[in-house]
Order: C-alpha cells, then structure tokens, then sequence
C-alpha cells in the first residue's frame, strides 16, 4: 500500500509530483499513447515536460521516457506546455505550445518520434512564427486528419473580449494557412458560477456524420483556468455554428479534456482533475493532479455531448462488496467497499447514498437524488476531517423520477456518470481508513427505494521506467 492514502491506484499518474493537461493522445503502433504536463523535479506548477505512458488495452500501461523537454536557451526553454500529437506512417509528431517566459504567446512548435514514442526529436523552431492581429493569448495546439489534409485549432483571445479558437489547415503539416476563428465569442453564462471564459485554451474537436462539438477550457486572465464548456453545432464554410454552450463536466476539479480518436471509431477523452487541498498538503504529499478514467464520448442526437467510462474498465473490477435492493424512511447500511471501488445505483423518490469514511460516522460524501429539483447533489462539506480540504457542494441536472447512477471512486477521485451522459468530477480526502461504509438514506418526504451494487476496484498495471538508462522493469500492479 502507497504511503499516501489519497494517492490513486486506477487512475493514471506518476508515483511523484506534478502533473496537468494530458497531452499528446494518440494511437500508434498499436498502442494507445497518453502524455501529461509533468515536473520531474516537484510538486507545483514549473518546469514542464511531457510525461508518457502508452498501453495497448487501457488496463496495462508502461511508462516510457519523458517525452518532451524544454531545449535551454530555445524557443521552449522555459517549458513545453500542452497541445496534442499524431500518427502519420511511420512516425508520431506532436505539436505543443513553446513557453518563454519573456513573450506573452505561447507558439506552436514540433518534435518527432520514429521510434513509436520512446525518443523525441524537437523541430527547434517555430512552426507558426506570426500572431493574428488582436491576438491577446495564443496557446495549446489541436491537430487532426481531415480527407487528405491537416487541420488545427489554437486556443487563443482577443483584444475586444472575445475568446476564439483559431483554425489553420496543411496539405503536409509543415506549412500552415490561417483560415481565422474557426468559432469565437464573448463570455456566456454556462451556470450559476461559471461562463464561457475571456480565453479559451486545449480547444478539441469531436465529429462526425456532419455533426460536432467543440471542447473549450475556459480561462480567466486573472482567475486563470475556470470550467470546461462544450459547444454543439456543425461546420459550414469554415466556420463552427454553434448551438447554446454547456458545461462538460459539472465537478469542480475537471479541467483541459483532450480527444483521443481510437482505431475502433470510438472517440476517448481523458481530463485533468487538479487537487482540491491545502498547497502546503500538496508540498507534503510529493504529488499533485491525475488524470480521469479514459471515457468514451459520443453526440447524441440532440448534439449533446455523452460520457461514459471505456468498456474496457469493467475489467478492473474485482469482488462484488455490496449487493442491496430495498426500501428505506430512515438509514440502511448497505454494506463496505475498500477505498477504490465502482458502484451502480438506481434511486427512487427523495434521498440518496452516503459514503461513510470515519468509524464514527462524522466525516462522509453525500450523493443526493432531488426530482422536485431535477437535480443530483453531491456534497462534500463534511467528507474530510483535515480542515485543508475544500468542500462545496454541487449539482448535475438530473430530470428523471428516478436516477440511475455510476460512481467510481478512486481514493481521492470521484467520478460520477448519469444515463445522460452528464458527469462530475470531484476530488475529495478522507482521514479514515477503508473499509468505507455505504447507506442509503430517505429523504425527509418519505421513503427511499434504492439498488445498489459495488465492486472494489483492481489497480491497472503499470511497468515503471527504473532509471533513464536502465529500459522498462516491471514494477506489478501499484497499490493494494
């Protein structure tokens, strides 16, 4: 068992310090590749290079060299910040955002791989050396196939408050025509707290069938990064008609999606889910952010956005801990999961689930189904006894009489999944050991009925990298 309890064993990260963005998605020589924002040297935000695992089923990962490492003194010296890769023949190229702290924008270069990812050669320069007028932000390239060219977004701002995302389009990826925003606009309203943001960064494109949707992270140039928007529509002339925006996920701690197309035709998305605790926590515990489960994603007919965690999950879960059905007006305990677990429930009338993390039954998550509301709450303002915890409370629009629901969590992480589509994301610190108790409770307009069945969750497999010169070891699967 790791020493940090907080630190998650299906969920995809390094043992140690900072991680962000994931970057770099692609599959290649049979392998899903998987990239990350990454300080070697610490637990904060600095220093950043590319992290890299690739795996050739979602369950077994191994860790590969780091992928990407600012060049001293060129144009990414002060950090290789995120944007995407692909595969094209033989070879993989990413193209990333350049960091230099002594210029505002963040431009696009290039590094090769020829060797399925294992080494990297950086291009050196810029690929896109001018700037749009107006530009104000300038960041986080996406590039897809399209017939038999090249397309990319730039995440990017205006001086008149527009956000946009910019569109170029390649014959052969190397030279590169501006075509202008491909979609841009002034903040909109997206939820109580949040809008659609000043800036947008790591723009992703999902489409199909002459349908898609645009992914955007919003950004604030004082707040910085904020929520995740989605907009539907479809492309005509170059140009992105959007539909109404939306929150992606509707957590607190979802942040920078990137798309991965799979050889299958699914579209999978994993994101960041930063910490939600105390800096000097963070400094403690030697490690900060992970990524979410790979998630498949799809456009429903009415052009919303669908997520449900990849099939291939299912096999990470291992003895049934819980099996109840009944009818509660008061509490029923249910039974105890370790402290990974993947649960499913359906809930009738008013009330919900508690996950109970201490002996004496004050620290606790709470998962509350509202119909009148039309809304499911989770509430984690009790569901740490550490005081550097944040809580807060959150809803996702939940119209059904009744709610089925899917909730994987992952020590620290917890990932909730509506028939819908509609998901949240929260990070959250128990100080009491697992077992963890599960209740159902009714609410105060009468009785609860309630199936629920739950798992514990296997570790996925990761085969660490022992030194930078000693090749792949088999390190077994990490955590209990």
């Amino acid at each position: 068992m790791p020493a940090d309890p907080h630190l998650p064993v299906a969920h995809l990260r390094p043992p140690r310090n900072w991680i962000n963005d994931p970057n770099g998605l692609a599959f290649h020589d049979g392998h899903y590749h998987v990239c990350f924002q990454y300080n070697p040297y610490g637990s904060e935000h600095a220093h950043m290079h590319w992290g890299h695992f690739r795996s050739p089923d979602l369950l077994t990962w191994e860790e590969l060299p780091l992928a990407l490492t600012p060049t001293p003194g060129g144009e990414d010296a002060d950090g290789c910040f995120s944007g995407n890769a692909v595969s094209d023949g033989d070879r993989m190229v990413a193209f990333y955002s350049a960091f230099r702290s002594d210029r505002w924008a963040q431009q696009v270069t290039t590094a090769e791989s020829r060797d399925n990812g294992v080494t990297w050669t950086p291009r050196g320069s810029l690929l896109i050396p001018e700037l749009p007028e107006d530009a104000t932000m300038y960041r986080d390239p996406y590039v897809w196939r399209e017939g038999g060219g090249w397309r990319m977004l730039v995440g990017s701002a205006f001086a008149d408050g527009r956000a946009a995302a910019l569109l170029y389009e390649s014959a052969d990826l190397e030279q590169w025509e501006y075509k202008g925003p491909f979609l841009d606009g002034t903040p909109q309203p997206v939820a109580p707290d949040a809008d659609t943001g000043l800036g947008w960064e790591c723009p992703q494109y999902l489409h199909a069938d002459g349908r898609g949707a645009l992914l955007l992270s919003a950004w604030d140039p004082e707040l910085g990064p904020r929520r995740t928007v989605v907009y539907p529509g479809r492309e005509q002339d170059g140009r992105f008609l959007a539909g109404a925006p939306a929150l992606l996920d509707h957590g607190p701690d979802f942040y920078a999606p990137a798309l991965l197309p799979a050889p299958d035709g699914r579209w999978l998305l994993w994101g960041w889910s930063w910490e939600a605790r105390d800096p000097q926590w963070v400094r403690e515990a030697g490690w900060a952010g992970l990524l979410t489960l790979p998630r498949e994603v799809t456009l429903a007919e009415d052009g919303s956005v669908r997520q449900r965690p990849a099939a291939e999950l299912l096999a990470l879960r291992g003895a049934r801990a819980v099996t109840a059905a009944g009818v509660t007006a008061g509490t029923a305990v249910l039974g105890t999961v370790g402290a990974s677990f993947d649960l499913t429930a359906r809930l009738e009338r008013v009330g919900g689930l508690r996950l109970v993390t201490s002996a004496d039954g004050s620290e606790y998550l709470d998962i509350r189904f509202d119909p009148a509301a039309g809304e499911l709450v989770v509430d984690r303002d009790h569901a740490a006894l550490d005081p550097r915890a944040q809580g807060g409370t959150y809803r996702v629009p939940c119209p059904e009489a009744s709610v089925e629901l899917r909730l994987v969590v992952d020590r620290s992480v917890a990932e909730l999944y509506l028939p819908s589509g509609r998901t949240l994301t929260l990070r959250f610190y128990p100080t009491g050991g697992a077992p963890w108790r599960i209740e159902a409770r009714a609410g105060d307009e009468g009785g609860l009925g309630y199936t629920v069945s739950a798992w514990n969750l296997r570790p996925h497999t990761v085969r660490s990298l022992a030194d930078a010169g000693a090749g792949l070891t088999d390190a077994g699967p990490v955590g209990p």
